[in-house]
């Protein structure tokens, strides 16, 4: 199994995050992602099938993608991801015996934190990153006035990150994002429209040019 690719998820730091979608749906979806030049995707442990599709995208994109599964909340859970092919864990929670055993694994992981006392305990427990969450109900400012007093953490900000917001986000000092509604267009992926996704992806993506 290929090891999580530090220069990966730094060359376009967004975790573009699939839930609920079929493996035919998450395979065509990921294939235009790599092929737009994104470079890490997370798949959710609530969408059915979750390993098998995990394993035959690690099967097919190893290497080109960081390949992580979120919604993760149990060892038990990081064990199952971890042997079908995920290289990092992401969390909506701050559980320090998750990421305890994914540090002493070797594996990245990304817990999802609120207040300012959570965040730094998930920092402190080992995290990669901390995933900032949910972001759409705090903003870029909290994000700014989190790193004032903290200005040694990373942070992720996940749930209501756009194309408008970003750049106030990259400034308030976020290092990376987590997306799923808005980067994969819902009513784009149900037209089978992989013209329009890919056109999205890559407008996107310019962002981080």
């Amino acid at each position: 199994m290929t090891a999580f690719s530090e220069s990966l998820f730094t060359r376009v730091p967004v975790v573009g995050i699939l839930r609920g979608y079929s493996k035919e749906q998450v395979l065509k979806i990921v294939k235009i992602y790599a092929a737009t030049g994104y470079t890490n995707i997370e798949i959710t442990m609530n969408t059915p099938n979750v390993l098998e599709i995990i394993a035959e995208v690690s099967k097919q994109f190893s290497g080109r993608l960081n390949i992580g599964a979120g919604t993760v909340t149990t060892i038990k859970e990081v064990g199952l991801v971890h042997k079908a092919g995920a290289q990092f864990m992401v969390s909506p929670v701050v559980d320090e015996n998750v990421i305890a055993h994914c540090v002493a694994k070797g594996l990245p992981i990304f817990p999802g934190a609120y207040s300012p006392t959570e965040i730094f305990k998930a920092a402190k427990a080992g995290a990669r990153m901390v995933k900032v969450f949910p972001a759409s109900t705090l903003g870029p400012k909290y994000i700014k006035d989190v790193l004032a007093p903290l200005d040694h953490l990373e942070l992720m900000p996940t749930g209501g990150v756009t194309t408008i917001n970003v750049p106030e986000y990259i400034d308030a000092g976020a290092k990376a994002f987590g997306m799923g509604g808005f980067l994969f267009k819902d009513e784009l992926i149900k037209k089978e429209d992989w013209n329009g996704l890919e056109q999205h992806l890559l407008e996107f993506k310019q962002l981080f040019s």
